[in-house]
């Protein structure tokens, strides 16, 4: 079944060190969410979430917030067509 919704997302803000690779993995599971996360060299943190649109909503507005040691300054959204595979994983740091 294609979900209904794909996003990849850029987080920017103090994202990094603050345990939101794992997080992200909690919220995307609980919500049943398919797609992955990852750190990437720039300081950012990028994430790919696939799945119907009330979960794919309800994420975004986590993610707007993130874990709480984090500090969301701002989340670019891109609209993807290729979903990601079933599950979310962890990606490599880009």
């Amino acid at each position: 079944m294609t979900p209904e919704t794909i996003f990849r997302l850029r987080i920017k803000g103090d994202v990094q060190g603050v345990g939101f690779r794992d997080w992200a993995i909690a919220e995307a599971h609980a919500r049943g969410l398919s797609g992955w996360v990852r750190n990437r060299s720039d300081g950012t943190v990028e994430m790919m979430i696939a799945g119907s649109h009330k979960s794919v909503e309800d994420m975004l507005g986590a993610v707007t917030r993130g874990p709480p040691a984090a500090r969301v300054t701002s989340v670019d959204i891109r609209n993807e067509t290729e979903a990601p595979p079933l599950g979310f994983t962890r990606k490599a740091t880009f």
